[in-house]
């Protein structure tokens, strides 16, 4: 894995942390063309993996979890993000998988990646 996958992977789970209280086990991050394809496996906290026994809070963890990370990135991207890839932030797309506890996100970039 190259030192800007590994810096910015470093971001990504800060910020999960920060956001969630527990960032994500492993992330595996993928550069192409204006593009960063995240995924992250073990976001859950054991709090959100007991709520997830039900479908409505299965619902509710996917829910706040995908709308609580896109309200950030719609503020303003983390610190040192755009720095990495050399690129401004532009959208981020996200979504979570809470029965298998995997999620993906991807950000979209004013120009590609080097």
């Amino acid at each position: 894995m190259s030192a800007q996958v590994n810096r910015f992977n470093d971001i990504i789970r800060k910020l999960r942390k920060q956001l969630f209280g527990k960032g994500p086990d492993r992330l595996e991050t993928v550069f192409m063309q204006n593009m960063a394809v995240t995924t992250l496996y073990g976001n859950l906290t054991p709090t959100e993996k007991f709520i997830s026994g039900t479908n409505e809070g299965k619902e509710m963890i996917h829910t706040a979890r995908t709308r609580l990370i896109q309200e950030v990135y719609a503020k303003s991207p983390p610190e040192g993000l755009e720095e990495v890839v050399g690129a401004k932030f532009v959208y981020l797309f996200s979504d979570i998988k809470v029965e298998e506890d995997i999620a993906v996100s991807v950000f979209v970039f004013d120009r590609p990646i080097v």
